[in-house]
């Protein structure tokens, strides 16, 4: 995708974190946004800072999880602006602990905003932008899918957050594929970052009562979400420079994005192993930081819950 300027962008997740940043780099670009966020506070916030900034932005409060609510986004871009060309499906949210002690509730939840609201999102705004590529020869539509090095690798008391990125990574690779048989002015890209200073380590706060779980994190649950915030907290790469490496693979039509390539060797390693038919390498292995995590996650794991 060449062309941003008087473009539309659509933003889930966009009231914060990653999302913020995706629409400020866009409206920078001179593109009209379209946000979406469950945060009313945080949406309402952002497209008044957008709009003072002189970018033309409507906000619609969007629970992604909801296919109702996802169909109403579209409707509202589509009836202020016309068309999307750039496509965010960027909304997410994160817990943690051994896998067995998740709870349903949590599962579903997780898997709800993760996965099901990027499987809403590609089911309702990809027919509309191959409809506006087949009607426009000029038309350039984009569609970025953020998933997380957790799409890549399966850590320690995070199972829950990597299953839901593994299948937002396959289901990217699966559209590439599909768009490449019917499309060459719709792309797409699977967002891959590590830790970045976001809000996400504090999602909880947008959870639904009916999905609450009503029952105190166990030690596990406790320990990984400590342990995770305080990464996320001292991220090395901010969210405006996640967004600034997103713009560039969008305009080269690339289709992997990495934000922290210090990653990639255990990416690589993995791989190796599956190749090899060894058993999955253990992620504290080698680091003495990460090997005192482990010994908090077996120490939490011996208390009663």
């Amino acid at each position: 995708m060449q062309q941003f300027s008087n473009g539309v962008a659509v933003i889930t997740g966009g009231g914060s974190g990653l999302g913020k940043a995706f629409s400020m780099y866009a409206a920078a670009r001179g593109m009209k946004i379209v946000l979406a966020d469950v945060q009313q506070d945080a949406l309402d916030a952002t497209v008044s800072e957008l709009r003072a900034s002189g970018a033309q932005a409507i906000g619609v409060r969007t629970d992604v999880s909801n296919a109702a609510d996802v169909q109403a986004l579209a409707d509202a871009a589509m009836s202020t602006y016309e068309k999307v060309n750039l496509l965010f499906n960027n909304a997410g949210v994160t817990a943690g602990g051994v896998v067995w002690e998740n709870t349903e509730k949590d599962w579903n939840w997780l898997l709800g905003v993760n996965l099901h609201g990027v499987i809403h999102g590609l089911r309702i705004f990809t027919p509309l932008m191959l409809k506006s590529a087949a009607s426009d020869p000029d038309y350039e539509g984009h569609i970025v899918n953020t998933a997380s090095m957790a799409g890549l690798l399966a850590g320690v008391a995070s199972g829950i957050y990597s299953v839901s990125k593994h299948a937002v990574l396959a289901l990217s690779e699966a559209l590439f594929q599909d768009l490449n048989l019917v499309s060459e002015q719709v792309h797409c890209s699977v967002l891959c970052p590590s830790y970045v200073p976001t809000g996400i380590g504090s999602s909880e706060r947008n959870r639904p009562d009916s999905l609450s779980s009503n029952t105190p994190l166990t030690p596990s649950q406790r320990v990984a979400k400590e342990l995770s915030q305080d990464a996320i907290v001292n991220g090395p790469v901010s969210a405006n420079r996640v967004a600034e490496i997103t713009f560039e693979a969008i305009e080269k039509q690339r289709f992997y994005i990495y934000t922290h390539p210090d990653t990639l060797l255990a990416v690589r390693n993995r791989f190796d192993h599956i190749v090899d038919q060894q058993n999955p390498p253990l992620s504290f292995e080698g680091n003495p930081s990460r090997s005192a995590r482990r010994t908090r996650l077996l120490d939490a794991l011996q208390q009663p819950a």
